[in-house]
């Protein structure tokens, strides 16, 4: 295919295509965070990002597609969780896990995607199995494989219960004085419970 009849089909050259992609996720994530899953189209977030909707399935195929894209980048900054794991002592685990899980949601430039994509996934069943998906292949997993204790898959949900449910209630639905609370006094409460389901009796 000559340059010309690439160009025709909405394809960029390839020198354009990364930050193409980029702008592609980026106006996906502002779309799913501002109308929810169902109500998102590809042709939308095609508009949003300034391009032809041919690009949007030549990058990601499907809107599901598009979406675990870009919960996938979301959850980029805890894939380091495993390894805030393995700093120390499991008698310390549920403080350095609490504080970097805190420390993903209090950062805005990491807090932005991740409220995009659980504002969808709470309203729609296709995200949410998405968003599942990722959550137990990507993060739970590699944490239950450090923990060196019985039924290390459950006690890693319940923690993650634990800090994914608070997180909801302070950066998603905002409850008060939850939402307004030091993130330090938020850890201190947090971080033995967490530390109970992940190496209590």
């Amino acid at each position: 295919m000559t340059e010309a009849a690439a160009r025709r089909r909405g394809r960029p050259p390839r020198t354009e295509a990364a930050g193409t992609r980029d702008r592609i996720l980026a106006a996906a994530r502002e779309e799913f965070s501002a109308r929810g899953y169902e109500k998102t189209s590809v042709r939308g977030i095609a508009k949003a990002a300034g391009v032809d909707p041919a690009l949007v399935h030549h990058y990601f195929g499907t809107k599901e597609q598009v979406f675990e894209a870009a919960v996938e980048i979301a959850l980029a900054p805890a894939a380091g969780m495993p390894d805030t794991l393995a700093e120390g002592p499991l008698d310390g685990v549920g403080e350095r896990l609490t504080r970097f899980v805190f420390g993903v949601w209090e950062n805005p430039v990491t807090r932005a995607p991740l409220l995009a994509i659980v504002r969808s996934a709470v309203t729609n069943d296709t995200a949410a199995a998405v968003f599942r998906r990722m959550v137990v292949s990507q993060i739970m997993r590699r944490v239950a494989a450090r923990l060196e204790v019985p039924d290390a898959e459950l006690r890693a949900e319940l923690a993650a219960a634990q800090l994914v449910g608070t997180a909801m209630l302070r950066y998603v639905i905002q409850v008060e004085p939850l939402a307004s609370a030091d993130v330090e006094r938020i850890v201190e409460r947090l971080a033995p419970v967490v530390q109970g389901h992940l190496t209590g009796p």
